[in-house]
């Protein structure tokens, strides 16, 4: 009576036995599967299964980093220059139509170097923040810390004139302008701060190279409530300079870092100062 096949074949330690009806393998081969190597069996069967599982380990490792992972958490493909250089563009127009006695002198020379900056900056890396590069992260820093020094010096030299009574403006709305100007450049450049520093910038964002955060979004409170593709970007940081300038007080968006509380109590202080003398003058004006 035929017996079914022996179930030897299915242990990794014992060698198959020959089927019946199967040639005999010449005695030098004979001899050198006498030599079998139980290791060598269970490393080729390893290998099989690996061959097996491996297209779906790859998809379920692409579906976890996807879909469990929220986006700022993972690699992303980065975010687009130009949002973050029309706000230098809009920071440049609003140093030109300061006034003579407020604005930095010479009027040319802090907008030209801001120019040449940004132009330098969007030739290495004009449409997506994608790379990572310590000479273009420091020109970045270098514009920003060139746009904060012009406006700086602008509301600086606008609360001392409406302290000592000599800005010599006497248009209630044109004061208002004036004060408009140095508080919207004010949000842009602190918004620009933000959005640099948060996680060691744009770039070290995109490759997720930080796990903790400068600030706590609400996006990443309620991650069920926001896109999974949602990452902080210039906006997100503009809205928090914004509000934080307004409201003088964080809103919806939290402070983790010191550097970042610094910061924040810092833009808050400057707002508070240039809006409080600039209505301040204004309603003695209209009086």
């Amino acid at each position: 009576m035929q017996v079914g096949p022996s179930p030897l074949g299915d242990n990794l330690f014992v060698p198959d036995e020959p089927k019946d009806g199967a040639p005999t393998p010449p005695e030098g081969e004979a001899e050198h599967r006498s030599a079998w190597n139980p290791t060598e069996r269970l490393r080729s069967e390893i290998r099989r299964l690996e061959r097996l599982l491996d297209p779906g380990i790859g998809l379920i490792e692409q579906a976890g980093e996807k879909y469990v992972l929220p986006a700022w958490q993972r690699v992303t493909q980065g975010e687009p220059r130009w949002p973050v250089s029309l706000a230098v563009v809009v920071v440049i127009a609003l140093q030109l139509v300061l006034p003579y006695r407020v604005a930095f002198r010479p009027r040319w020379l802090l907008p030209t170097v801001q120019g040449l900056m940004l132009i330098g900056i969007i030739a290495a890396n004009p449409k997506r923040i994608d790379k990572e590069s310590v000479r273009l992260r420091t020109a970045t820093i270098g514009l920003i810390a060139v746009s904060t020094l012009a406006n700086a010096w602008s509301a600086g030299r606008l609360i001392f004139h409406l302290v000592q009574g000599t800005l010599r403006i006497q248009s209630p709305s044109r004061l208002l302008m004036t004060g408009a100007a140095i508080w919207i450049t004010n949000v842009i450049v602190f918004a620009l701060w933000y959005w640099e520093c948060d996680r060691g910038g744009p770039a070290s964002r995109r490759n997720a190279e930080r796990k903790y955060p400068d600030f706590l979004f609400a996006q990443m409170q309620a991650p069920d409530l926001s896109p999974p593709d949602w990452e902080p970007g210039f906006a997100d940081y503009l809205f928090l300079s914004f509000t934080n300038a307004s409201a003088f007080s964080p809103t919806d968006v939290l402070p983790l870092s010191r550097w970042a509380k610094m910061t924040m109590m810092l833009q808050a202080a400057v707002s508070l100062a240039t809006v409080a003398l600039v209505v301040a003058r204004a309603i003695n004006i209209l009086r």
